[in-house]
């Protein structure tokens, strides 16, 4: 079925507004790309200064074409452009790319020619990218709707091809987003789409993702973002990503913001102003990178191999060092890199000199490629089971001579048995690229980047995406009796929590001395007791806390020692009284937060718990809800997940009732949005299994 799509990636036609002849200045450029790559459909230059350009027809204005036109390019004045998009609409051309600036980047009355814009797309239903666009490419169909110099096509050139896959790419920034297609195609890797999405009136980055994702011709897709403005419709597409296996790799430029959220709880605290992106891309399995190298190096390997079945990798070199520092840089991103067993060395044996190594890195040297031991080697490790990728690396200088011959290296890596990485110490020369290019190869020069890659590729190839979940409410509660103050009290917290139908320890309220006596025979000893105010979030700063009371006598001096403290230090506060609670058992200290983000809503928070919270930072964060099956996968990332599992002879612990209060807290956060800004439990002690959880302390902040 067609998608709505089709006609802006490949139009049968294009009317070029504000066509130029000069072809050093963006307008005249963008005509010479279209002709230069060869574009097959009908072209229409539009600029009353001219009656022809280039040989083309020029026409005054669009209404002066009379033929139907699938796509219209502008490069005007910012102010001459929505009456251009009025002409446009009028005749019914179907898209529209505004290269022209000057709009909602510039604020004032700028913006509001952006805002009237959108408006035309949304009552006409023409499709529009930009304004402040670098258009787009589609390779396959040979559009070249831009005038970035990365598509221009010199006389002669013959384009070096490697992969039968291809690569789209999406960039929120034109130059980054041609770029990266600039440094794939050098390497050889195939594209499909770039496109630029300006400042995204209509089409946004999130639309052209869901595009490149049910595109038949795009096996990997590379975004370059800044934020996303489209959010239904990017979540929807990186779910649906998810769903067929088509890898997505992104990178998020923006992190070192600290995005200026006064926070009342550590979760919220600790969320960097990509916290949320993070969670969102490690949800659907996206493959972060944030070096542009790293991320076309890593969509090399994408389109050249098959995921790994596991992490055990031959290092094969003609260099014992080469060999050594490629084992040294898979080992260090995680990977393994076994000794081959006795009968496989065996064999590698007869294929080399006496002085190679052929226990892995298996060192062929130099005169065992020129003899064939090389690509014999690679033969031998593709076909075992030992090993579940192939790093080769060795020299590829020379301009005259080869390692491989295509009719035995082509077959092996047509197979797709195993990812085969060829990583150059020396500079790789352009005959090796193009001869190896032949078998299907990309030579790759990076080789911290190939590390990195060949880790994503297995962590991509581990991933496997959450059930969805709904996010309504377990039941329909009304929860602003509990919110009149901006943030709850411990008390309050707890009392929403219960409404909530989450589980907590009998506790009580104690707000004069004579009712102590009736709270301690209630609760048993031994027990706790915490001064409770609105006023005060942190407890332990004002001496708040008194734990591990094992007598009246104790609890009724702790009674009035947590006044006296709390009067001392924060004598302008409203004591709601003490909250007498019992001792908790011993457990493992987990901290469970939510809270709202601007772009994506509400997200949970689990990590490691305790005073050391914001210490350590051991934290994974998700969109909100998460089912217990996606809480206990967060649990299973944390660094302290040994913790939780067991950690040298200590018992296992109760995960699965932490993953279902997770699932519980995430649930409540997503349904009552609109309501409460934040929620924080820490400590949550996890017991031993079948012991459950037990909430100590709780944090609601309403929503402003």
């Amino acid at each position: 079925m067609p998608h709505p799509l089709d006609s802006f990636f490949a139009p049968d036609s294009i009317a070029m507004i504000g066509a130029s002849r000069d072809h050093e200045k963006i307008p005249g450029r963008l005509l010479s790309m279209l002709r230069k790559n060869e574009f097959p459909g009908r072209l229409y230059p539009i600029n009353p200064n001219y009656g022809d350009i280039d040989g083309l027809k020029c026409y005054p204005s669009i209404s002066d074409v009379g033929q139907p036109i699938d796509l219209a390019i502008i490069i005007i004045p910012a102010r001459a452009v929505l009456g251009a998009l009025e002409q446009c609409a009028a005749v019914g051309v179907r898209n529209a790319v505004i290269i022209s600036s000057g709009f909602a980047e510039e604020g004032g009355d700028s913006a509001a020619m952006q805002d009237a814009i959108v408006a035309l797309a949304k009552r006409t239903g023409m499709r529009i990218s930009g304004p402040n666009a670098e258009g787009f490419l589609s390779e396959v169909q040979k559009v070249a709707a831009t005038f970035s110099p990365t598509v221009d096509v010199k006389p002669g050139h013959v384009p070096l091809v490697a992969t039968r896959r291809r690569a789209a790419i999406v960039a929120q920034s034109g130059g980054i987003g041609f770029a990266i297609k600039h440094r794939a195609k050098a390497l050889g890797v195939a594209i499909s789409y770039c496109v630029s999405a300006g400042n995204e009136a209509d089409l946004g980055a999130g639309e052209f993702l869901e595009y490149m994702v049910q595109d038949s011709s795009t096996d990997v897709i590379l975004l370059f973002i800044e934020g996303i403005r489209d959010v239904g419709k990017f979540l929807a597409a990186a779910r649906r990503a998810a769903e067929i296996g088509k890898p997505v790799i992104v990178t998020k430029v923006g992190r070192s913001s600290a995005g200026g959220r006064g926070a009342a709880s550590h979760t919220a605290s600790m969320a960097g102003w990509s916290a949320a992106y993070d969670a969102v891309f490690a949800k659907y399995g996206f493959i972060i990178s944030n070096d542009l190298d790293e991320a076309v190096t890593i969509a090399a390997l994408l389109t050249t191999s098959p995921m790994p079945r596991g992490d055990r990798v031959a290092v094969l070199t003609v260099s014992g060092g080469g060999g050594i520092w490629g084992a040294d840089t898979v080992s260090m991103q995680g990977l393994q890199v076994p000794e081959l067993s006795q009968s496989i060395q065996a064999e590698i044996r007869t294929l080399i000199p006496s002085y190679g190594a052929s226990c892995n890195p298996v060192d062929v040297t130099a005169q065992g490629a020129n003899s064939g031991g090389l690509q014999k080697s690679i033969d031998l490790l593709n076909a075992s089971d030992e090993v579940d990728a192939i790093l080769v690396v060795l020299s590829l200088s020379s301009e005259v001579r080869m390692p491989f011959k295509q009719a035995e290296l082509k077959p092996v890596i047509d197979a797709q048995n195993k990812p085969i990485v060829f990583y150059s110490y020396t500079l790789p020369s352009n005959f090796a690229r193009t001869e190896l290019a032949k078998s299907g190869v990309v030579v790759l020069s990076g080789l911290t980047h190939v590390g990195v890659a060949m880790r994503q590729m297995l962590q991509r190839a581990k991933f496997r995406l959450a059930p969805s979940m709904d996010d309504a409410a377990p039941a329909s509660r009304d929860f602003s009796g509990y919110l009149k103050s901006a943030t709850l009290s411990e008390f309050d917290s707890k009392a929403l929590l219960r409404d909530a139908g989450i589980a907590l320890p009998d506790e009580v309220l104690v707000t004069t001395r004579e009712a102590l006596d009736a709270a301690i025979a209630r609760i048993g000893l031994p027990l706790v007791m915490k001064i409770q105010s609105r006023d005060i979030l942190h407890k332990s700063e004002v001496g708040g806390v008194r734990v591990n009371l094992t007598t009246k006598g104790e609890a009724f001096a702790a009674y009035q020692a947590l006044l006296d403290s709390a009067r001392q230090h924060r004598p302008e506060a409203e004591i709601q009284g003490v909250l007498v609670s019992p001792m908790a058992k011993k457990g493992v200290e987990i901290i469970v937060g939510t809270l709202l983000d601007a772009t994506f809503g509400s997200m949970v928070m689990v990590g490691l718990g305790g005073i050391t919270t914001e210490l350590f930072r051991d934290v994974i964060y998700r969109p909100a809800p998460v089912s217990a099956v996606e809480a206990a996968a967060m649990l299973g990332e944390l660094k302290a997940a040994p913790l939780l599992n067991g950690f040298r002879g200590a018992a296992k612990t109760d995960v699965a009732a932490l993953a279902q209060l997770i699932s519980q807290l995430s649930v409540l956060a997503a349904s009552a949005r609109e309501h409460i800004a934040e929620i924080e439990i820490n400590p949550v002690l996890v017991h031993p299994i079948g012991q459950g959880a037990t909430i100590v302390d709780a944090l609601v902040v309403a929503r402003g």
